[in-house]
């Protein structure tokens, strides 16, 4: 197939003046020689693109392929991944990953939670908080978990995401909303394991691959799998595959979940235990990071014994079906 291939490039960002936090989501060039290298030995032509910009320029001179390869993370708006999907669509041309509806609703964790809990599937009891006075009057029992309601890659999370009084809360919730102009999720804290499980496929041949168990060590910036643990994860985290009744829990919730917000492709979601050992879902990535090395879901599919060439097949295998293509 010819394959157009579209990022954002964290240095092209870093050399615009933005800041290595606002970067964060953004790729590496390792990243996106990666993924050409995975699709070329699959057989495929590369052109590469870039961000939106130089995709709406190539739009624009008449350029169409059969397929984007989209790992577009955006840098403006709730809805910024979900620009590169609806351009595309636009234009009827069939990107990987989910659509722009789906990509939109998810990056709002308040949204989705609303959605999967609709549909039975467990999460923690949460509140939005727009304004940081509106922290005052939630009635939910301490400890509680604070972080961005529309941030990825950890963003916002850290040491002082978990809070243990009202002045706590207050304070998370106005340092969260000034930081990144945009409401908090308050979340109850779930005191039990991590788990991150690895998706590909959507619909009814949706399937985990895998269920990543998250451990901290003594060097993590804190038990909480925020920005710095995951930046320098090689020597804040451990990643364990787990094959235990919880994980098994784990990898059937999050195919339930996965289902219900109509995620297609290839992703992640990540759940906590509560104190009786029972997960629930606490988000969905449905554009995860794909560093060969680095990114949690190729970290998984290694250790569940898929190569990276194989992951990238099976992403694009699933999103060919779509359009009568064979990949």
């Amino acid at each position: 197939m010819r394959v157009g291939f579209t990022y954002d490039l964290r240095d092209d960002y870093l050399k615009a003046g933005y800041s290595l936090e606002e970067t964060a989501e953004f790729d590496s060039v390792n990243t996106v020689e990666s993924i050409e290298g995975a699709l070329l030995g699959l057989g495929h032509q590369v052109e590469r693109i870039g961000n939106i910009k130089a995709l709406a320029a190539r739009l624009a001179e008449g350029r169409r392929w059969d397929l984007v390869f989209n790992i577009c993370e955006g840098m403006h708006g709730i809805g910024r991944e979900a620009q590169v999907p609806a351009l595309l669509e636009a234009y009827d041309i069939p990107c990987t990953f989910s659509d722009a509806v789906v990509m939109a609703m998810t990056l709002h964790k308040g949204l989705t939670k609303h959605v999967v809990r609709a549909h039975g599937v467990p999460t923690p009891d949460f509140a939005v908080v727009a304004k940081a006075e509106e922290a005052e009057k939630i009635d939910l029992p301490f400890p509680l978990f604070v972080k961005p309601v529309a941030e990825g890659t950890g963003k916002g999370v850290g040491g002082k995401s978990r809070v243990s009084s009202r002045a706590e809360l207050v304070e998370g919730c106005r340092d969260i909303i000034a930081t990144f102009r945009q409401p908090a999720i308050v979340e109850t804290f779930l005191p039990g394991r991590e788990f991150t499980v690895g998706l590909v496929g959507e619909g009814a041949e949706a399937r985990s691959i895998g269920a990543l168990e998250v451990g901290f060590l003594g060097t993590a910036e804190s038990t909480n799998y925020g920005l710095l643990n995951k930046e320098e994860c090689e020597t804040r985290i451990t990643y364990t595959l787990v094959r235990d009744a919880t994980a098994r829990a784990a990898e059937d919730l999050a195919v339930r979940a996965w289902q219900v917000l109509n995620c297609r492709d290839a992703g992640r979601i990540d759940l906590r235990c509560d104190a009786e050992g029972n997960p629930s879902f606490i988000e969905v990535n449905p554009l995860a990071g794909l560093n060969p090395l680095h990114s949690d879901l190729p970290i998984l599919a290694t250790q569940a014994g898929i190569p990276y060439q194989e992951l990238i097949g099976l992403i694009v295998r699933s999103a060919s079906r779509r359009v009568g293509g064979r990949a």
